[in-house]
């Protein structure tokens, strides 16, 4: 599973500063829940963060 563009995920938040505190704080909740919520466990906390960006999921 590649990463999102990140041109899309900067647009979504509008700056790239602030996507990697929204990623950072996202991939954080996740580790601690202990879950995976695609049922891919190769499939990094970060990397669920970033789709759930570009999807809309996570705002600002």
């Amino acid at each position: 599973m590649n990463q999102p563009p990140l041109e899309d995920m900067i647009a979504k938040t509008g700056s790239k500063y602030l996507l990697v505190v929204l990623a950072a704080k996202r991939a954080r909740q996740i580790t601690e829940a202990g879950t995976t919520f695609s049922g891919d466990k190769s499939v990094k906390p970060v990397t669920l963060a970033f789709y759930e960006i570009q999807q809309g999921k996570l705002t600002v």
